[in-house]
């Protein structure tokens, strides 16, 4: 999706975000895309743990009922 847009647009698009937004406001928005991102990351990481991880044997449900 963004291979093809090179150090000039992606200067164009910070100059725009910088008009739009004001320079008080990058940070502010940078932190939330970053806070997000992280999110995102670590709840598909406990996805994919949660699928790679084979389900424990029912012998350990026997064990705690007896």
């Amino acid at each position: 999706m963004f291979n093809n847009i090179g150090v000039s647009g992606l200067v164009l698009i910070l100059a725009i975000a910088l008009i739009l937004f004001g320079p008080s406001k990058l940070p502010q928005l940078g932190r939330a895309f970053g806070d997000t991102l992280r999110e995102f990351r670590n709840s598909t990481r406990g996805m994919v743990e949660d699928v790679e991880q084979p389900e424990q044997p029912a012998a350990n449900e026997i064990k705690k009922l007896t």
